[in-house]
């Protein structure tokens, strides 16, 4: 079994060959939970693939929503993606240098959100690339500015009312990222004031099950369709990933992109936005 949309991963090999392409963008969209100690900004400005800019989640947000990360505006978004050179028409190459792409599959949602379907995330992310020997610099990129459309695509995006919705007509099916202790309530949230437990009727399909935790790779398109078809996703259905604040969610996402799902949205808010919610309901 291959997978449908392969064009949505790169390997380090294909960077290696193409990334003097004149059209070829290279973006870090590395960002860290809070536990995990680490800055991806003052990672990137340590190392970085040649010619990568920086892509802050948490900057590139809804500065004025209280909940973490949210999509900003599409206005907001081409600012930002405008600053850091890359325009229409442009081959965006995303990655981070998490050991399970933790963070870029959130980049190449949002750029997928806002019009821009020809970004791919780069197999295996920063550490394949350091552990082959390949370049990095810390010199920072001094992009020209170019022209960038970005057009808000509703159909990738829910928020908790259309959740709330769902739980009454079953629509689509929710599949929840984050582990199985945090799903069931019986594992704290990492962030305070949150209930345990999951949205009513969701499945839980934890985003590290994505990668082979030998190789950091995303898994064979046979090993991911047994993942989803095991916990009972029909790929005949829509689907809306959700997890802790809407970051780890987007590799599910991109899980089933790659096996050819047609109808996957990303509860934007998630858990951090319905745990938080003392209206919402909540299943353990």
């Amino acid at each position: 079994m291959d997978y449908t949309n392969s064009d949505a991963l790169v390997s380090t090999e294909w960077l290696a060959q193409h990334m003097n392409a004149p059209d070829l963008r290279i973006v870090d969209a590395s960002w860290y939970l809070p536990a995990m100690q680490r800055d991806g900004r003052a990672e990137y400005h340590q190392r970085h693939i040649p010619g990568a800019v920086y892509f802050d989640i948490d900057e590139i947000s809804d500065s004025d929503s209280p909940l973490p990360h949210m999509l900003p505006s599409a206005e907001k978004f081409a600012s930002r993606v405008r600053r850091m050179g890359i325009g229409d028409g442009n081959r965006v190459v995303v990655y981070d240098g998490s050991d399970n792409h933790l963070s870029a599959p959130r980049a190449w949602w949002m750029f997928r959100v806002f019009g821009h379907e020809d970004v791919a995330v780069l197999n295996g992310g920063l550490k394949k690339w350091m552990a082959e020997g390949r370049p990095v610099e810390d010199l920072p990129p001094l992009p020209r500015e170019r022209h960038y459309t970005a057009r808000r695509n509703g159909l990738l995006v829910r928020d908790a009312d259309q959740v709330r919705i769902n739980l009454g007509s079953h629509r689509e099916q929710v599949v929840d990222a984050r582990s199985r202790g945090r799903f069931e309530g019986t594992e704290p949230e990492p962030r305070a004031g949150l209930r345990g437990g999951h949205i009513p009727g969701s499945t839980c399909v934890p985003a590290a099950q994505m990668t082979d935790p030998a190789t950091g790779l995303f898994r064979p398109a046979d090993a991911l369709h047994a993942l989803f078809t095991e916990a009972g996703i029909a790929f005949d259905r829509p689907v809306i990933t959700t997890c802790g604040s809407g970051v780890s969610a987007c590799s599910l996402t991109l899980g089933l992109h790659l096996l050819g799902h047609r109808q996957v949205s990303v509860y934007d808010g998630s858990w951090t936005e319905w745990g938080g919610r003392t209206d919402l309901p909540v299943e353990r």
